[in-house]
């Protein structure tokens, strides 16, 4: 059963950081591409940032210079470094999984996790 756990989650003022974690079970986990996306009331979800299983990051604009994506292949473990984070970066964070050696597309990720929420706000 493969399973995607996020955390790390959680409220936090203007400029402030957070990180997330998501530990995975059940897939081979450094042979997946990963991804964080996000969900904002009555938006779509959205990609934030990637990583190939080779370890090579992509950002979404809005995050650029301020989200750092990494993994630990070691500890079956993605994570989501969040700095200098703004209101707008409020919203359900998940993690993905994909077979594909890149995936950029909602539905080329095979396996999600729960979310874990994060707020930024005064």
């Amino acid at each position: 059963q493969v399973q995607l756990v996020e955390s790390g989650g959680g409220l936090v003022q203007p400029g402030g950081s957070l990180r997330l974690s998501c530990t995975s079970s059940g897939i081979i986990f450094e042979i997946y591409s990963l991804g964080w996306y996000r969900q904002a009331p009555g938006k779509q979800r959205e990609l934030v940032a990637r990583i190939t299983s080779g370890g090579r990051p992509n950002y979404a604009d809005s995050v650029k210079g301020r989200f750092t994506i990494s993994r630990d292949n070691a500890k079956s473990t993605l994570f989501l470094q969040m700095n200098s984070l703004k209101p707008e970066d409020t919203a359900v964070y998940y993690c993905a999984g994909s077979s594909r050696f890149i995936a950029t597309r909602l539905y080329e990720y095979d396996y999600w996790g729960q979310g874990t929420q994060v707020t930024v706000s005064s």
